[in-house]
């Protein structure tokens, strides 16, 4: 008898090295995909730009830009943007978010808030709000504050819209314990409702992420001054195809790495929950 549990430890055992196993080589192969994808779509640029059916005006061989890139960084000019660029999306990311959850969780709780944002969410949620930035700009001019104002703006309907959702769909039964166990209307909120809801108000804040990003580079196309965008703008006045190619390559690669992060911030903050133990592309 004792031997046959051995055996079917061993086996148990073996089984779950093999879906490790598996697991493993399923993520470096969607990573080696992801890579190769890269690498073709780069040489597949260079090949282009150079086989004389382009000018170098129109598309500059990846080797070029990324040397533009690199003396960018030698000289500062680089890090100077880039450091603007995520100064003004992250400060408007994080009052979007925090304004957003906020808002969110008093119109959940107070009927009258409610009945009084439900309305502007409604119209306000499918509009383009980039197009308030000439308003911004008149009332606030072309500095840090009007472009944090905009990306707040454009960024908190995800994180309201998501968070609303998520508190929306805690199951009551979760409520009806907590109230039996003596929870009041503060610790409810904190430690049942934001939790329970805190998977829709994670993907609220991936989408708004992204938003707050390209607001901001928008905004710095339109108001000019340093940032990336800012930093493309002045490249095409001047007719610099290979800086204008070279801000595009930098704001995909923040634009990766800020996805990236937010997707294993998520991962760590919901390894409690379902999703977890699911497989992801991410």
């Amino acid at each position: 008898m004792a031997r046959i549990e051995d055996q079917a430890s061993l086996g148990l055992a073996e089984a779950e090295l093999t879906q490790a196993a598996a697991r493993r080589l399923d993520r470096a192969f969607r990573g080696g995909a992801a890579v190769f994808s890269i690498l073709m779509l780069l040489v597949v640029w260079e090949l282009i730009a150079r086989s004389g059916r382009v000018t170098m005006f129109m598309l500059p061989p990846f080797t070029v830009v990324a040397k533009y890139i690199f003396n960018d960084a030698v000289s500062g000019v680089l890090w100077t943007n880039l450091a603007v660029t995520l100064y003004r999306a992250m400060v408007g990311f994080f009052i979007a978010a925090i304004g957003g959850i906020l808002l969110a969780t008093l119109m959940s709780r107070v009927r009258l808030i409610r009945w009084f944002f439900d309305p502007i969410i409604s119209v306000g949620f499918p509009m383009p709000k980039i197009a308030f930035l000439p308003v911004i700009i008149l009332w606030l001019g072309v500095y840090d504050v009007s472009k944090i104002c905009i990306v707040v703006f454009d960024s908190i309907f995800p994180v309201l819209t998501a968070t609303l959702a998520g508190i929306a769909t805690v199951e009551k039964e979760l409520l009806w314990s907590a109230r039996n166990m003596g929870a009041n209307e503060r610790e409810l909120t904190w430690q049942v409702i934001l939790p329970a809801a805190s998977p829709q108000i994670l993907t609220g804040l991936q989408v708004a992420l992204p938003i707050a990003l390209i607001v901001e580079i928008v905004a710095e196309m339109v108001m000019g001054g340093y940032g990336l965008g800012g930093a493309m703008m002045t490249a095409s006045r001047f007719a610099n195809s290979a800086g204008v190619f070279a801000g595009l390559v930098e704001i995909a690669v923040v634009g990766f790495v800020l996805i990236k992060a937010m997707a294993m911030l998520r991962r760590r903050l919901l390894v409690w929950h379902q999703e977890a133990a699911e497989p992801t592309t991410t």
